[in-house]
């Protein structure tokens, strides 16, 4: 039980992945008359993630480098103390988490666009800092980056998503690959990967290349227009690390594109949900070890018209349970575990920038299927469950509304 808790070895405690059929999402029409209702309740400036507080406020990053505490009503509070970012495009103040421990120390974890010594260079951090709330303030106390991506570059998306896993003792922290392509296949980049690490940002005992250090220099690109010229865009640079490489300790998976959802299902399998190119948006479940095929395979095309190898061309990389094309472009994922509505338990909820809809799947062990989606005629950033089992979701837009989502 302690290894499914932990996230290590699930498969080998609930059996092997069954091999299945992938299905095309994007092809399915919208579920009509949903059952719930939107109150739209604030505004905020390009909302990004919604972290619930035990009391039912919410942090909310916004990507412009704002992190803001508010009320279920409606009432805002900036939190002063939060590190600069490099706003740009995709890019900026991303996730916030409550940490593990936050009930006894007050500790939570952002993610980011660090930004580079050179003007409009940038690589995701992750740092963790102690939230203080006070009479009218809220500030973030010894802030420390923990793990960040030392190459900096310009442009592309960052990822930046996190999962803890069920034992709450380790993260897991996906990075994109900056439509840079060939990273995502290089081990000695964190570029394209999901990492499994400490709760201090190191890498984590029992990953799938624990104790193995990398290259001491990688070649640096800055992401083409069109990502399919990245195969052969010349170096920019080549960064030196430091010290020891130890990106291959961390990876726990490769072979991503720009991961922005990661969530544990409550039997204690890993789900990640992923942008593909024009097309091919992805659903995976995460293995160690596994390559999931960016930016080999792809139920897609890349986006001058190229294609690309279909994931049925190559047995040897994992397939995703599910694909869309044309693409919902995800915002992020959760499991639906409260008690507001019985019939989604176990659910997992994807939102859809592009869509413009909120997406139930339905998950049974290695199994997940497209149950049905709602259009709420906005970019759905983001959905979060708060402690009294109603959904919230925020709209991606400079003035984006923050909507509580109830029963009719």
């Amino acid at each position: 039980m302690q290894l499914l808790k932990s996230g290590l070895i699930p498969w080998l405690l609930l059996g092997a992945t069954p091999v299945i059929a992938q299905i095309n999402a994007g092809t399915l029409a919208p579920t009509p008359s949903p059952p719930f209702k939107l109150t739209k309740v604030a505004q905020f400036d390009l909302p990004w993630r919604i972290a619930f507080l035990p009391d039912g406020r919410m942090l909310i990053t916004e990507k412009i480098g704002k992190l803001f505490l508010a009320t279920q009503s409606g009432q805002k509070l900036e939190v002063t103390g939060v590190p600069p970012v490099l706003y740009e495009n995709q890019n900026g103040l991303l996730g916030v988490y409550l940490s593990p421990s936050y009930s006894s120390d007050g500790a939570i974890y952002l993610t980011y666009s660090e930004p580079g010594q050179e003007r409009g260079t940038s690589s995701p951090a992750l740092a963790r800092a102690t939230l203080k709330i006070g009479a009218g303030t809220a500030s973030l106390e010894d802030l420390k980056v923990i793990w960040h991506d030392p190459i900096k570059g310009k442009g592309g998306q960052v990822g930046a998503a996190v999962a803890f896993s069920p034992d709450q003792k380790l993260l897991f922290l996906t990075a994109g690959d900056r439509q840079r392509f060939t990273p995502a296949q290089d081990p000695n980049q964190p570029a394209g990967k999901i990492l499994r690490l400490t709760l201090d940002g190191k890498p984590a005992p029992g990953n799938p290349m624990e104790g193995k250090t990398g290259a001491r220099s990688v070649p640096v690109i800055d992401p083409p227009r069109d990502t399919e010229a990245a195969k052969t865009a010349p170096v920019v640079r080549t960064y030196v690390f430091d010290g020891p490489n130890l990106t291959p300790s961390e990876i726990w998976s490769s072979g991503h594109r720009t991961p922005y959802g990661l969530a544990f299902a409550p039997d204690g399998r890993l789900w990640e949900l992923e942008h593909g190119p024009r097309g091919g948006d992805e659903l995976n479940l995460i293995e160690p070890g596994k390559n999931y095929g960016w930016p080999l395979v792809s139920y897609a095309v890349n986006y001058d018209g190229v294609p690309i190898a279909s994931p049925d061309t190559r047995p040897d990389l994992a397939k995703p349970v599910i694909y869309w094309t044309p693409v919902l472009a995800p915002g992020n994922l959760m499991f639906y575990s409260g008690a507001m509505f019985p019939k989604w338990k176990g659910s997992a909820f994807a939102t859809g920038l592009v869509s413009r809809a909120l997406h139930r799947i339905e998950v049974h062990g290695a199994i997940a299927t497209p149950a049905e989606h709602w259009t709420v005629g906005f970019r759905v950033r983001a959905v979060e469950q708060a402690p009294d089992g109603a959904l919230w979701l925020i709209e991606d837009d400079r003035e984006g509304g923050l909507y509580r989502l109830t029963p009719k």
